[in-house]
């Protein structure tokens, strides 16, 4: 397992395109993804569980990737997750 965390860094924080978009990435990865805000761990290929989250511009967003591609995975996810776009 690897895990990392990032900031939210998009304006409107994890609305619907960018959590669309994450879930799209993760589940091109063959690993278990995770996304935890404060107490609430949700699976990163649920695109009603990021949005559960309510992660705003600023937060600290930590992620766990376990599995055969975790490396790439938390890599590529972590860009998503640090993405400036509206």
């Amino acid at each position: 397992m690897v895990s990392q965390t990032f900031t939210i860094q998009n304006p409107t924080g994890l609305h619907a395109r960018p959590a669309s978009l994450f879930v799209q990435a993760a589940t091109s990865f063959k690993s278990e993804t995770f996304v935890i805000k404060g107490e609430k761990r949700m699976n990163g290929k649920s695109i009603m569980g990021l949005m559960t989250l309510g992660a705003a511009k600023g937060d600290a967003i930590s992620l766990e990737v376990t599995g055969e591609d975790e490396e790439q995975a938390l890599a590529e996810l972590g860009k998503i997750l640090e993405m400036v776009h509206e």
